[in-house]
């Protein structure tokens, strides 16, 4: 099958490149050396791959390529860089120790930063359905949620 060349901006920079069709999201960002794009189940099950794709919290596992064409892409790695939130959501989960083996860690703040970007309050109930989609094997959820809480807190206040 012949490949299709696509543009798309990542975390701020510009890529030309040609896909296959079939390819994932997930699979043409690891192509191009993101790796803090984690890949986990490719099923959409895991949220590892979570990444803002034109605005929206999506698992890039799920998305095709091809549907990225002219859109812009934010990984964890770039928002840190130019994003002051994602930063204070990079330090809390440091403060909080949200983070053990830190393979989830990525898709976590991502979804949390899409919480927060959507005016979602400091409610833990809420927080919990927001990083739903995404599992974590290793710290029982608590120290995420308490970290996404303390950032939300401080940005958009509580409920």
């Amino acid at each position: 099958m012949s490949e299709i060349n696509i543009t798309v901006t990542v975390n701020g920079t510009k890529i030309n490149a040609a896909v296959k069709p079939e390819m994932s999201l997930l699979r043409f960002l690891r192509a191009q050396l993101f790796w803090d794009v984690k890949c986990g189940c490719e099923e959409g099950d895991c949220g590892t791959c979570t990444v803002i794709f034109n605005g929206q919290s999506v698992k890039s596992c799920l998305v095709l390529a091809a549907q990225a064409d002219g859109g812009t892409v934010w990984t964890n790695k770039g928002l840190g860089v130019v994003d002051e939130l994602t930063g204070e959501l990079q330090k809390a989960f440091v403060e909080r120790g949200a983070i053990q083996c830190g393979f989830c860690t990525p898709g976590m703040i991502m979804a949390g930063k899409h919480y927060i970007d959507q005016g979602g309050k400091a409610d833990r109930e809420e927080i919990k359905k927001a990083i739903s989609g995404n599992l974590c094997r290793c710290t029982g959820y608590k120290k995420i949620v308490d970290a996404i809480y303390d950032v939300s807190e401080k940005i958009n206040g509580s409920k």
